[in-house]
């Protein structure tokens, strides 16, 4: 994915809970085409922790990067993608129901999309996606909004984990569509 990445301006990620700086930066930069919509995030990463191996595995158990998509903006349905170190994905339709249960459909695979992981220097990881269009029912178009939240989780040497967000969700739950940010295609 060869893009002008150093042209798009980033946002920076804050801890989920208090909106506060983060231990390890990340950085998040979106862009699109008429085919794609892309994410790349920058992360600050002294000391990886993932083993998984399998798409879908719980990746969210450890180091990971997280998209979650609310293209119709309800807070009923959206798409959720993680992407761990090593380059595995993790993909689910979910369903939020009115008592505020989630349901993930697993099963679900989101056909063409495109990812890659690389280290770019002894401490920062580089995570890249390219989500193809056909994916979503309202396609991107100059002036549309999504509701969209960016995510990492961060496992530190000594056991502890940094939840960091675009839209801080003021808990340890990333499932709260009403925290997600508005993201406007310009």
């Amino acid at each position: 994915m060869k893009l002008p990445w150093d042209r798009i301006s980033p946002i920076q990620l804050v801890d989920t809970v208090t909106g506060q700086s983060v231990r390890e930066p990340t950085e998040v930069r979106a862009c699109w085409s008429s085919s794609a919509w892309y994410v790349q995030f920058r992360c600050t990463d002294h000391y990886v922790v993932s083993v998984f191996e399998k798409r879908d595995d719980p990746l969210y158990e450890q180091d990971v990067v997280e998209v979650f998509i609310d293209e119709e903006g309800d807070g009923h349905r959206y798409l959720e993608v993680e992407l761990s170190p090593y380059n595995v994905v993790f993909d689910a339709r979910i369903k939020r129901e009115k008592d505020g249960a989630v349901c993930a459909d697993v099963s679900w695979d989101m056909e063409l999309l495109e990812t890659r992981v690389f280290i770019e220097s002894s401490a920062m990881r580089v995570y890249e996606l390219r989500f193809p269009l056909e994916t979503f029912t309202r396609k991107p178009q100059v002036g549309m909004e999504w509701r969209v939240n960016f995510y990492r989780i961060d496992e530190q040497p000594e056991g502890t984990r940094e939840y960091q967000a675009w839209g801080p969700t003021r808990e340890v739950n990333y499932h709260l569509p009403s925290r997600f940010g508005r993201l406007l295609f310009v």
